[in-house]
């Protein structure tokens, strides 16, 4: 039988020594075991139930554990399937950073949890509360963890067509011709880092930006590629499909990060602007929504932008076709979300039905038990917050803003979009994704070098480098971290498709692309890793979608052991690899 700790004696006799952190953690884990942590091992369905605590064999051989993984210890479940077998189910355990981290992490991994944790989850039990009061214990977790760094904001902007790195951030001059393309290199503020001729506004602030060269995924498929980018995984779940978006997809990054930081002021704490990424044939791209954390923990999208299936682009000043250039559609308009209460309803009459709802609501107390209580009382917070706070209504509010900011920022929907991005991260919003261009706009197969210096390049040049100078001059840079990437790079060669176009272009490429970052801590003027000559796959320091994505939730204050929780409450941890290494 299980002594007072929750552990078998026997067990514990395994531990090095009284006080190591393994007998506190997988003391904490057993003691915690909550409804919620029923199933420890696998899936819903495994039909695995907890027969015994955890036996940790802390005493392996040389030759255990591979090299340099810094291998802790064995642990050993024994489980007892429904025909009541006894089995057993070993792992290898890891550490990283001075904790506890199983490699590699799956979201059907055994839950990794603080000594403050077991605290507050035995707490419920004490106290008679139900399973619906453990969100906020595990936002007040989230909130006052471990995270090694105070939170930040992010900015991700997200070029959905993909970005080639050759015509940008990544230029090869002595490659041949059909490699290097037309663009020539510029020196930039920075010694020994040089970009694309058509980016001089950012050249001129290379002190406050990084690159990383090195970024590589499996996937040269649209869809795909974009589940990759928005999600930082690199492989596809078992139900992908190409065409729509499926429960069983992994959540984006936006909504783990909406999930899982503290909100502020009632504010959503991940915003997706100024659109939805829809192909023109209204095929939705998967990977921009909740997928198995359920649609309701989908981000907040701001439709700012109408669903445009004909061109592309900054409109109104730099609306494009891909084959047939500049173009102009009377029906294309930037409308931030109309904030305006209803006539009838003043501020006073606002005030006294708030009075009228918590009236109603201390009679429903007992209705309140359900778990999905919580959850629309927080969405009916955030919609009351964007009537009534100024600020907020403000950073919608971005066509009207001053004829100065029009100009720093570009009167078109690429300096609309990066403003108001701006102006909630201020208002106090975690994450904001800013789809930088609708429907693939940056997918250059034909008339590329014309496409990005006549109509993307000049709007994210000006736009970009205006947020850039906003957030260092009211120092709030240090503590918002801006990244740009799309869903992939494109090919080194360059190549023609006269049946569709009249100049040449680039194709899909996943196994390397430019990254952009700025801010949040980041040193600026430096260049992580490398690619090969011709910039088709990573020379140097080749970094992943997973590491990218740890980078944003490390910015974002989310410690490595954090998960969110399924609607079983099974733990889904969100970490899969390192931050970037080097960028501070």
């Amino acid at each position: 039988m299980a002594g007072p700790s929750g552990l078998n004696p026997a067990y514990i006799a395994n531990f090095p020594g009284p006080g190591w952190p393994w007998l506190e953690e997988w003391t904490a884990l057993w003691a915690s075991k909550q409804e919620s942590q029923k199933r420890l091992c696998g899936r819903g369905g495994s039909g695995l139930e907890p027969a015994q605590p955890p036996l940790i064999d802390c005493r392996l051989k040389d030759g255990d554990c591979p090299a340099d993984r810094g291998c802790l210890g064995k642990l050993t479940l024994q489980s007892q399937d429904a025909a009541g077998s006894l089995t057993k189910q070993s792992r290898l355990i890891y550490g990283r950073r001075g904790r506890i981290s199983p490699m590699p992490v799956h979201s059907y991994g055994h839950p990794l949890i603080s000594r403050r944790t077991a605290v507050q989850a035995g707490a419920v039990g004490l106290l008679g509360l139900g399973s619906n009061h453990l969100s906020a214990l595990r936002e007040a977790v989230a909130a006052t963890g471990t995270a090694t760094t105070p939170p930040r904001s992010v900015i991700y902007i997200f070029l959905s067509g993909g970005l080639g790195q050759h015509d940008s951030f990544d230029l090869k001059p002595q490659a041949p011709d059909n490699i290097r393309g037309e663009f020539q290199p510029i020196v930039t503020r920075t010694p020994g880092i040089e970009i694309c001729e058509h980016l001089p506004r950012l050249a001129a602030r290379s002190h406050l930006w990084s690159l990383v060269r090195s970024l590589t995924h499996p996937s040269n498929d649209h869809s795909l590629a974009h589940h990759i980018m928005m999600t930082g995984r690199s492989t596809a779940p078992p139900t992908f499909n190409a065409n729509k978006p499926m429960p069983g997809d992994f959540p984006s990054i936006a909504a783990i990060a909406g999930d899982l930081t503290t909100r502020r002021n009632n504010l959503p704490p991940a915003v997706v602007l100024p659109e939805r990424l829809i192909h023109r044939t209204g095929r939705v791209i998967p990977g921009q929504f909740a997928g198995e954390m359920g649609p309701r923990r989908d981000p907040w999208f701001i439709d700012a932008s109408p669903f445009n299936s004909e061109t592309y682009g900054a409109y109104p000043e730099y609306e494009f076709h891909h084959a047939r250039g500049a173009e102009r559609s009377k029906s294309l308009r930037f409308q931030a979300p109309n904030l305006s209460l209803p006539e009838a309803l003043t501020q006073g009459r606002l005030a006294s039905r708030l009075d009228l709802l918590k009236g109603i609501d201390q009679q429903r107390a007992q209705l309140e038990a359900a778990a999905t209580t919580e959850k629309f009382d927080r969405h009916r917070q955030s919609a009351i917050s964007l009537l009534t706070d100024q600020q907020v209504r403000r950073a919608f509010d971005v066509t009207s803003a001053s004829a100065e900011d029009l100009d720093r920022y570009g009167r078109n929907s690429f300096g609309w979009s990066l403003l108001m991005a701006r102006r909630l991260v201020e208002a106090g919003v975690n994450l904001v994704q800013v789809n930088l261009g609708n429907n693939e706009a940056w997918d250059t197969h034909g008339n590329n070098f014309p496409n990005l210096r006549d109509f993307l390049f000049p709007p994210t040049d000006r736009s970009l480098s205006a947020l850039l100078d906003d957030l260092d001059a009211s120092g709030q840079l240090d503590q918002t971290l801006i990244v740009m990437a799309g869903e992939f790079g494109r090919t080194p060669k360059v190549f023609g498709l006269p049946q569709h176009y009249k100049l040449p272009g680039r194709d899909h490429w996943g196994a390397v692309q430019t990254v952009w970052l700025a801010g949040g801590g980041t040193a600026g003027g430096r260049v992580i890793g490398s690619s090969d000559k011709i910039g088709g796959y990573p020379a140097a320091d080749p970094q992943t979608p997973e590491n990218l994505a740890a980078t944003i939730y490390s910015a974002l204050g989310l410690p490595g052991e954090i998960a969110w929780q399924d609607d079983l409450g099974r733990p889904h941890h969100i970490y899969y690899a390192e931050p970037i290494q080097g960028l501070t």
